[in-house]
């Protein structure tokens, strides 16, 4: 960050400030969705395995009737 505060002040060209505030965005962003990553998969996997659940528990009432 201090960089690009530098860059700002030191009236570097805008196309190099905004190369430079895409980088930190992208750098940001690409850290939350690694943080999250984990969670929403296991929170994915775990519904995949209820709804099979389900779906063996109707699938087993039809055969019994």
């Amino acid at each position: 960050m201090e960089e690009l505060l530098d860059m700002i002040i030191s009236d570097e060209s805008p196309s190099d400030i905004s190369d430079k505030i895409k980088e930190i965005l992208y750098s940001k962003s690409s850290e939350k969705i690694d943080e999250l990553r984990p969670a929403v998969s296991s929170t994915l996997f775990g519904q995949e395995d209820e709804s099979e659940d389900e779906f063996d528990d109707e699938s087993y009432e039809e055969d019994a009737e």
